[in-house]
């Protein structure tokens, strides 16, 4: 029977703020780097898989953070898939400090992408072989939610260059966090609060295109859209301080 797989480590210099706690972006590419490594031991990786020209993409995912730990802290990130859809899989995290205390929950969607057609692949035609991949435990916090779209205009522009791109040949993940997490006060970063962050991704960016964040404030949510040049939604982010 298929079971959770933990990973150590610890909280390195280089990916402290100001506060001197893990920056949002450090924690949420160690949980990606996680899923790719569980991925690739268990035989279905992006390697295994551009074999015949698919890979992952991630579609949606949801953070809840209790709060950062500090420098030097060690943690460990738990992983496991908990089911599979029609079109997406559900892998889940969770990350213990090293007193025994869960302080991160993370519950991602993934969907399977024919690369030569850019079209999402039906996951039950896999599902069987990945069976024994499956964890008989539920996520740990609720699914990630759909973002409204903010009504708002633009705050900040980027441009995508070489260093954005990711092995899809689209905008690397955590490029789209950091873009996100740069609209908001810096004030939001001094202050230590339970976050939840929900992520939508709608549509690929690519090389060379000038992408707009657009920012609103809307009751406990702070909404945030990643636009193309052509004004299409491509990334969509709410962001829930408790």
């Amino acid at each position: 029977m298929a079971t959770k797989t933990a990973y150590p480590f610890r909280v390195e210099p280089q990916e402290v703020d100001f506060s001197l706690r893990i920056t949002l972006v450090a924690l949420g590419g160690n949980i990606l780097n996680i899923a790719g490594i569980d991925a690739h031991t268990k035989g279905f990786g992006v390697d295994a898989l551009n074999k015949n020209n698919f890979s992952w993409v991630l579609s949606r995912i949801a953070f809840e953070f209790d709060y950062r730990p500090e420098e030097y802290v060690k943690y460990e990130i738990a992983t496991w898939i908990s089911d599979y859809g029609r079109m997406l899989s559900t892998r889940n995290f969770e990350l213990t400090d090293q007193t025994g205390v869960c302080f991160g929950r993370v519950v991602s969607q993934w969907c399977m992408l024919d690369l030569s057609k850019r079209t999402a692949v039906d996951l039950r035609a896999v599902a069987e072989s990945h069976n024994d991949a499956i964890v008989e435990c539920p996520s740990p916090a609720e699914k990630p939610r759909k973002v409204p779209a903010p009504d708002a205009e633009p705050v900040l522009t980027h441009k995508v260059a070489y260093s954005d791109i990711d092995f899809n040949r689209h905008v690397n993940t955590m490029r789209y966090i950091e873009m996100m997490l740069d609209v908001l006060p810096i004030e939001r970063f001094a202050e230590e609060r339970p976050l939840r962050l929900d992520i939508n991704f709608l549509k690929e960016a690519r090389y060379g295109q000038t992408l707009s964040v657009a920012l609103e404030e809307r009751g406990s949510q702070t909404l945030v859209e990643i636009r193309s040049d052509a004004g299409a939604a491509l990334c969509r982010g709410a962001f829930e301080w408790r």
